[in-house]
């Protein structure tokens, strides 16, 4: 049995295994079979199941599963090893070097073939994989899948040692539009990224996680507070966010004299902070010399409801988008006569920053999706001197952007169109918008209806209330800045930018058949239809 409770100690174990073997918190071990039969016996997967790896909320085993492989497993294990963008990207890029993708750099050369498979990454939070058909000609199109590896969370100020009231604080600024009540009295802790010094002088970029319960956003006691219930609760995101990670020592202490004349790590961030990530690391803590670190929570991803027909996660929004892009990439392109008969090239793009608007060298308001296609096209063309070759190519191309989507709400049905109002199990979700917050037109939505038809799968659609206002995603970004067709979708879940997030196991499913049809019959249903004349 399992239990997640604080008191227990973590499981560790060597990496690079799922981040959920890092961190689950349990009693005792017991015997293997505990963890491993109920979970196969509700979830079959496409690989070896990893031991103790993928859980359930509850104590019970679920119901029988459906006969065809599930993508759910895999889903769980991306989710437990992300826990920030930059391991969403570095789990992308083993996952893809594990396939047999070859890894490129932005400042090389690049020597490319049909029937190729090559990926790069850019900031270790922005990752661009494709695959090039076999029967590729200079000016074809790509069929493209974007998401985003970013998520709502709270991410240590540039100076974060704080103290207040005697406790050691840690300064934290709120990223994206997180709904930040969620983020009180959880277990959370630190992940991101740190620069080293070595000394040889050299700097190492490094990835961390601190696996066990670090910090916590406490509530005020309700008798400190008694109108909270009926006036509601409103924090001051300056004042009440700050996280607590330990009280005052004054042995580890920063000086806190001089708040502004260093900016050595040690005088603007807690020796027991630096101390607790060098641990982590493995490294001195005057080697820290930069730091870049999100607010997590330790709880682990896992299925849970009645029938275990859920998934409870935070970062579904975007990273439930990511694992099905990449993982159907991958599936549609694993053997080599996957390619044979591909016209086109296969592509995905998996950028950050997307929760405060793509503005970055990272985003999707980057070229650097159209820089990737243009350095395509050139490798590609060889000794052909077709003219427009990469506008032909743009023409021809087509994006699917997806984004989660919201359910209906139980509770709040009101807050849906009457008409269209998505619900959780029964498939993508098409989201339209006359006022271009989405990309999605009559001839777009068209097309990708049409791969769901000939392969049964369910499909919803999705427009917002007159009254309300509307959200937006990259595809509009993307679709007016490189100039290609584009369709926004999404997998529809409740609790959007919760610390704590939940969508239908079969959705994922869907989501992923969906996708690796899209790369795989695409070109040849995009020439069945000509609309410019």
């Amino acid at each position: 049995r399992l239990a997640l409770h604080p008191s227990r100690r973590p499981l560790r174990t060597s990496p690079p295994m799922a981040l959920l073997r890092l961190h689950l918190l349990r009693p005792p071990p017991a015997p293997l079979a505990a963890f491993s039969s109920p979970w196969r016996r509700a979830l079959p997967t496409t690989r070896p199941a990893a031991p103790a790896s993928r859980l359930l909320c509850s104590n019970h085993p679920a119901a029988p599963s459906s006969p065809s492989p599930s993508i759910v497993g895999g889903l769980l294990d991306y989710l437990n090893e992300s826990w920030t963008q930059f391991h969403a990207t570095a789990e992308a890029k083993r996952q893809l070097l594990a396939a047999g993708f070859e890894l490129l750099s932005e400042n090389d050369d690049w020597n490319l073939q049909p029937g190729g498979r090559y990926f790069f990454t850019r900031n270790m939070s922005c990752l661009v994989a494709f695959a090039v058909g076999e029967k590729y000609r200079v000016g074809n199109g790509f069929n493209i899948i974007a998401a985003h590896t970013d998520s709502p969370c709270l991410k240590l100020k540039p100076r974060s040692a704080s103290i207040k009231s005697g406790h050691q604080m840690v300064g934290v600024q709120t990223y994206g539009g997180g709904l930040w009540h969620t983020w009180f009295d959880r277990d959370l802790t630190l992940a991101g990224r740190v620069i080293l010094k070595a000394p040889d002088g050299s700097f190492k970029h490094k990835l961390v996680k601190v696996n066990r319960p670090l910090i916590r956003v406490p509530t005020l006691a309700i008798h400190l507070d008694r109108t909270v219930n009926s006036e509601g609760f409103k924090p001051n995101l300056e004042s009440h966010l700050a996280p607590l990670l330990a009280t005052k020592c004054e042995e580890t202490t920063v000086n806190f004299d001089d708040k502004k004349g260093s900016s050595s790590t040690k005088t603007v961030h807690h020796p027991l902070l630096l101390q607790v990530l060098s641990e982590e690391i493995g490294c001195g803590s005057d080697e820290i010399i930069g730091m870049e670190l999100n607010v997590c929570d330790t709880q682990p991803s896992c299925l849970g409801g009645g029938k275990n027909e859920f998934i409870y996660s935070g970062r579904l929004d975007n990273l439930a988008s990511c694992y099905c892009a990449l993982k159907s990439l991958m599936d549609s392109s694993k053997m080599p006569e996957d390619l044979s008969n591909e016209k086109g090239i296969r592509m995905i793009a998996l950028f950050d920053n997307e929760e405060v608007g793509s503005n970055s060298m990272q985003g999707a308001g980057a070229p650097t999706i159209f820089q990737a296609m243009r350095r395509i096209v050139d490798s590609l063309m060889h000794q052909s001197m077709g003219e427009g070759a990469l506008e032909r190519a743009l023409t021809s191309s087509f994006l699917v952007s997806a984004d989660m989507a919201h359910a209906l709400h139980p509770n709040y049905p009101d807050k849906h169109e009457e008409y269209h109002r998505p619900e959780l199990q029964k498939g993508l979700v098409i989201k339209h918008n006359a006022n271009q917050r989405y990309a999605t037109s009559a001839v777009t939505a068209f097309l990708f209806k049409e791969i769901a038809r000939i392969h049964n799968l369910p499909v919803q659609e999705f427009v917002v209330r007159n009254d309300m206002g509307c959200g937006s995603t990259i595809g509009p970004i993307l679709a007016s800045g490189v100039g290609i067709r584009t369709v926004d979708c999404g997998i529809p879940q409740l609790s959007m930018h919760s610390v704590r997030e939940m969508c239908g196991k079969e959705d994922i499913d869907t989501t992923y058949k969906h996708f690796k049809a899209f790369f795989e019959m695409f070109s040849d249903i995009d020439q069945k239809l000509n609309v410019d004349f």
